[in-house]
């Protein structure tokens, strides 16, 4: 049988970072455990493992430095070599290093470079106090085989899929879902007065509720916990800190939260991001620390959860909080601010996700550039979410960022005005209710309606988005939500909630303000979807320009 190299290569790839991963992960928390063996333990299976991958596919240069770190971490598990943070450093640089042997192996480059020479040199020397007996060493054989069997068997409870053929997979489901209901709706006109037209439209629907549950499966494969990529962010906070003389560690809360996988995927730089921010202008120095009282250890927190149709994810820090009369000074300087005085507490702190804001006094590696939280802003943005900031002056910050669970669908609101028909996100939409004809003004593009003794103001999305024609008699109003912002769309008809896969917006629709993406309907016909937090940042325009 003839075997694909190519598909081989990338199975190797694949397990080869899941492994480096763990290895890593594994590594930090022996750094605050050292008297853990059975860590020590794991991670030297983790490396025979590679090593054994490796070895299959004739990588030796990646076999043989495997083997010197093996050396390492068998001594390690002995007791003949202490776990101090000399030897931590040194085996997350080994990480480091691996990484970049794998990725030239796979490109073809077979020999060593001189700077990895060296390195495992060193790495074999460390190791070199002890070597495991002729019994031990048959003992470690034994555990060996043991433990490959195990990952064996756990592999194949799992199945690695392209995302690109999950994405296909969606797209056919929702496909399919526009023809049944073209069909159901002819069989209801042509054949619904007939016996038989009844006995076809129940076994139809048996077919829908069927789909359904097929359609919900789709989608919960696509499902995937946060912990792991939430996890890969701790080796980024620990080396952070140490460069720049700090310590910190990192906390994680919801690991098990599910988000589409898609999500988890834009996820990763914007995190890295608040991280990197977290570090550098939030974690003081041990000294600073001591000094307020606090552990000389910071602490950054990446928590997830669950709220309606969304997730919620926050990275905070323990460290000196926001300096309002700091973002004050800079924002007035670069322009952003004119009149300070009138700004909330919330409203300053916004500021730090403006293009070229940044309160560092001179550039590093890490700051100073003022693009960190506004590629924040942007990325999350992107995808229909948003980011909001809260800080308190010596107990630290925290960035709350609202994403939709899934960038594939869309549970919506349907509504039309005129010919058009537009989606709202339903977990936007509070509630319908009529607009009282003596507030439908021709004349006006918006008004305020006082609904249960409170002012609402709405706009006319005819009037919004210059829709040709003249508004109908009869409008309603669907009060839409986001954060503490409420406002009212008025519009003509009331559709109902619908279920679609959201789709790349087309270049026409773009730059008009208050559209988020497209969507097709149930009869075959393209609907634009509502850009809810873009509206209602209008409507505070408005408002400031009215003061």
């Amino acid at each position: 049988m003839k075997i694909n190299r190519e598909m081989v290569l990338q199975s190797f790839r694949e397990e080869a970072e899941e492994l480096l991963v763990q290895m890593e992960q594994s590594l930090l928390a022996l750094e605050s455990q050292p008297d853990d063996r059975e860590l020590v333990s794991s991670i030297f299976r983790v490396a025979h493992t590679l090593k054994g991958n490796a070895s299959l596919l004739e990588f030796k240069a990646v076999a043989q430095a495997l083997h010197s770190l093996e050396d390492l971490l068998d001594s390690l598990r002995k007791g003949t070599v202490t776990t101090t943070t000399e030897v931590i450093n040194l085996l997350l640089q080994s990480v480091d290093i691996l990484r970049q042997m794998t990725k030239r192996m796979l490109a073809g480059e077979e020999s060593l470079l001189p700077a990895h020479e060296r390195f495992f040199s060193r790495l074999a020397l460390v190791a070199a106090e002890s070597k495991p007996s002729v019994v031990e060493a048959s003992a470690e054989t034994t555990t060996r085989a043991a433990s490959a069997a195990a990952s064996g068997a756990k592999s194949a409870q799992s199945l690695r899929v392209d995302l690109g053929k999950m994405d296909r997979m969606l797209n056919l489901t929702v496909e399919f879902a526009i023809a049944q209901g073209r069909l159901r709706r002819m069989l209801q006109e042509k054949y619904s007065s007939y016996r038989t037209g009844h006995e076809v439209l129940e076994v139809h629907q048996g077919l829908e509720s069927l789909f359904l549950q097929m359609q919900e499966l789709v989608m919960k494969i696509r499902m995937v916990p946060v912990g792991p990529i939430f996890h890969r962010f701790a080796r980024s906070v620990r080396d952070a800190a140490r460069a720049h003389g700090k310590f910190a560690n990192l906390r994680i809360e919801g690991e098990d939260v599910e988000v589409d996988t898609s999500v988890v995927e834009h996820l990763k730089d914007p995190l890295l991001h608040m991280i990197r921010n977290a570090v550098d202008h939030g974690i003081e120095t041990p000294e600073d620390r001591k000094k307020k009282g606090k552990p000389s250890v910071g602490t950054i927190t990446i928590r997830a959860a669950h709220e309606g149709g969304y997730i919620l994810v926050e990275v905070s820090d323990d460290g000196a909080g926001l300096n309002r009369q700091r973002i004050i000074e800079i924002g007035q300087k670069r322009g952003f601010i004119p009149e300070a005085e009138k700004l909330s507490d919330k409203e300053v702190h916004q500021l730090i996700f403006e293009s070229g804001f940044s309160t560092a006094a001179e550039v590093n590696d890490l700051s100073g550039r003022g693009v960190g939280m506004d590629v924040v802003r942007r990325n999350v943005q992107a995808l229909r979410g948003s980011v909001e900031v809260s800080s308190q002056p010596g107990a630290g910050t925290t960035v709350h960022i609202r994403l939709p669970l899934t960038l594939a669908i869309i549970e919506g609101f349907s509504v039309g005005v005129g010919d058009e028909t537009y989606v709202i996100p339903v977990e936007q939409v509070v509630e319908c209710v009529e607009l009282p004809a003596a507030e439908n003004d021709a004349v006006r593009s918006e008004g305020i309606l006082q609904l249960r003794n409170q002012p609402l103001p709405f706009i006319y999305l005819r009037d919004h988005f210059d829709l040709p024609g003249e508004r109908i008699g009869r409008q309603n109003i669907v009060v839409v939500q986001h954060g503490a912002s409420r406002a009212g769309l008025a519009v003509d008809v009331l559709h109902g909630t619908t279920q679609t896969v959201i789709k790349p917006l087309p270049t026409v629709f773009k730059t008009i303000p208050g559209v988020s993406g497209s969507a097709i309907l149930g009869n075959g016909r393209v609907a634009l979807i509502l850009d809810v937090p873009a509206l209602l940042r209008d409507f505070r325009v408005q408002e400031m320009q009215l003061v």
